[in-house]
């Protein structure tokens, strides 16, 4: 099993590529604007969509699926770190997010 890092919600910048992987409902009641969205069941499918070159910021709910999976893609020659507390602390800290709904953005 290879090594990998687990960062905290601040280590997300403006230029940091974030890779969602809840579900579809929960990417769609909020998310962070320009994250990209795989959720987890179809990360091995379209893995061709993700560059092993970019540093991956994996986030869940919670990050217990984010770990699972930041732990999968380094294993599997990507760089990628889990984002701890995940988009429970990122709501918790108040940091922005959009929604592809018409109800304010939140995490279910």
């Amino acid at each position: 099993m290879s090594e990998f890092e687990n960062v905290s919600i601040d280590s997300i910048g403006e230029n940091t590529t974030v890779l969602d992987v809840r579900e579809d409902y929960e990417w769609a009641a909020g998310h962070i604007e320009g994250a990209m969205h795989i959720p987890v069941e179809q990360i091995p499918d379209r893995l061709d969509e993700l560059d092993p070159d970019t540093d991956l910021h994996v986030i869940c709910r919670t990050g217990g699926r984010s770990h699972r999976v930041a732990q999968w893609l380094v294993a599997n020659g990507y760089s990628a770190v889990n984002v701890t507390g995940g988009m429970g602390a990122w709501l918790e800290a108040s940091r922005p997010m959009v929604s592809d709904t018409d109800q304010p953005p939140t995490v279910l």
